[in-house]
């Protein structure tokens, strides 16, 4: 269990952590707008310089900003994790403010993995959760497409299994 991030769910559960790959593909993602941001803003500092010193902002605003979100990105994602239990799967999110979703296996109505094309190009899927409840957020994104489909299979086989005990 990771203790950085552990909260109390009633018992000690080991929760299994998503891929390290997974906080790097997010930081991509936020520096695929961050980047083009901050060179703007460099080079409108670099040219009006002389006219208005006070364009500097702007890129060190950006620049700060890509640190700042690198820095809790990556924090987020090591703080997602899971635990296959019993009778129902525990997730973990959430750095400051932490949510636990648990998810009954009788409840599950079906499973999906999705993987988008940057998810593939990193070997990662998101697994989906659905229950007959719509406010249900159970997702556990970022795990290794190898897990992902084991996931898949076990809730999907416990997911049958309690339901016919219902």
């Amino acid at each position: 269990m990771n203790e950085e991030f552990s909260f109390s769910i009633g018992t000690d559960v080991p929760f299994n952590r998503v891929s390290p790959k997974y906080g790097l593909k997010e930081v991509l993602a936020t520096m695929i707008i961050a980047v083009p941001l901050l060179v703007v803003g460099l080079v409108l500092a670099i040219v009006f310089t002389a006219e208005a010193p006070w364009l500097h902002i702007i890129w060190i605003a950006v620049l700060v900003y890509g640190i700042a979100a690198t820095i809790v990105i990556l924090r987020q994602a090591k703080a997602i994790g899971y635990a296959e239990r019993a009778d129902d799967l525990l997730i973990r999110r959430g750095i400051m403010f932490h949510k636990a979703t648990v998810v009954p296996y009788g409840r599950l109505q079906f499973v999906d993995v999705d993987a988008g094309p940057v998810d593939r190009m990193f070997g990662l899927a998101t697994v989906k959760l659905h229950t007959a409840s719509a406010a249900t957020d159970a997702t556990i994104p970022g795990l290794p497409r190898a897990e992902a489909d084991r996931l898949r299979d076990s809730l999907a086989g416990l997911g049958r299994a309690n339901m016919a005990g219902l």
